[in-house]
């Protein structure tokens, strides 16, 4: 089924996030789906959890309006093209993977060209073909069944925990005030990871 998201807020996202690329339409496809699953949640409760810092990030904080600094977005880095989205009034949520077949000859190809490209041995004919396939491949986003891009099963995470305003802490180093959570003890001192990893490396 054909992207369901308005066209004015798909534009809105790709000014956002500053240009059109497949990475970028994933995300908007992600939150779609988020939004069709979930229904209509509070900003409050609704969670983000991305396993990637890829395009796609940007699309999901623009359009279900999670964000870091509201503290319902949260990135572990395992380099996965996966997101689960919560509510956590109704302590409900789901797991969303992409499939590794949905791009098929199209996305190996750009893989491919993107190599050469990056490593300066592309060609004139291959800027503009790796120029295509992005292109070809962004509409087959826009335009596939969301079961036919994602495997949605159960979230891999309990639901997050709201954000809570910690103490803050004096490093004994540095002396830069440091949220109590992240701070270690070292031979008695209270350090910010920075510091503590600057000693520990020595030791």
């Amino acid at each position: 089924m054909k992207c369901s998201v308005e066209k004015d807020m798909i534009d809105k996202t790709i000014a956002f996030h500053g240009h059109s690329c497949p990475g970028l339409i994933i995300g908007i496809r992600a939150a779609e789906l988020a939004l069709q699953r979930l229904g209509q949640v509070e900003e409050r409760d609704l969670v983000a959890v991305v396993e990637t810092d890829m395009c796609g990030v940007d699309a999901i904080q623009f359009i279900t309006g999670c964000t870091f600094g509201k503290g319902n977005l949260i990135h572990k880095d395992y380099g996965k093209v996966a997101f689960s989205f919560y509510d956590r009034s109704r302590n409900r949520g789901f797991r969303a993977v992409l499939r590794q077949d949905i791009s098929g000859a199209l996305g190996s190809e750009l893989r491919s060209l993107a190599k050469k490209v990056e490593n300066g041995t592309a060609n004139e004919e291959e800027h503009a073909r790796l120029k295509d396939l992005r292109g070809e491949l962004q509409e087959r986003y826009m335009n596939a069944d969301l079961e036919k891009m994602f495997i949605v099963t159960e979230p891999s995470f309990p639901v997050p925990k709201p954000a809570r305003i910690l103490q803050s802490l004096r490093c004994e180093a540095c002396g830069e005030m440091t949220m109590e959570s992240r701070t270690r003890r070292f031979d008695g001192k209270i350090l910010c990871l920075p510091c503590f990893e600057k000693i520990e490396q020595k030791t």
